[in-house]
């Protein structure tokens, strides 16, 4: 009879814990859909900011206005998957502007800047974690991300 009380107490500590192993992995998972949103919304940010420094430095900016205006329609416009690419093209033409690295008109640019940097960086994280916890053995084997889409890094050069 003792041996029946072992089984229900072995089955019921297995439950909880893959219960509390399975609200993990989706809160996590949540989470790293958040990071991402919160992210896209920083880069809209940083777009939206080098439009308008496209406009108000046109005459400073010279072709490179063009260059800055085509790179932030890009990252406004573009898909999912082509987002990293159009990240990358703008942060190239923020760097080769022909401001000098101190100019006050860049002062806005740099503090959207810091925020993305901060933005991915909290994205990374929680998708490391994430992707951590889909390895476990007992998430494997019992399959509890089946349902859940990998969380993907979001890989673009940092901006300076």
């Amino acid at each position: 009879m003792w041996w029946l009380v072992v089984v229900v107490v072995v089955v019921a500590v297995l439950g909880t814990y893959l219960t509390w192993t399975a609200t993990r992995v989706e809160r996590l998972h949540a989470r790293a859909v958040d990071a991402d949103a919160a992210l896209s919304g920083k880069l809209d940010i940083r777009a939206k900011t080098a439009l308008a420094l496209a406009d108000t430095e046109a005459p400073r900016l010279g072709r490179h206005a063009e260059a800055l205006r085509a790179a932030g329609h890009a990252s406004l416009d573009s898909l999912p998957e082509e987002r990293e690419t159009a990240e990358n093209d703008l942060t190239r033409v923020l760097r080769e502007l022909p401001l000098p690295p101190d100019d006050p008109a860049l002062e806005e640019v740099r503090r959207v800047n810091r925020r993305v940097a901060i933005a991915r960086q909290v994205h990374t994280d929680v998708v490391r974690d994430a992707v951590a916890t889909r390895h476990r053995w007992v998430v494997r084997l019992f399959g509890l991300t089946r349902r859940l889409p990998r969380p993907r890094y979001f890989n673009m050069d940092n901006p300076d």
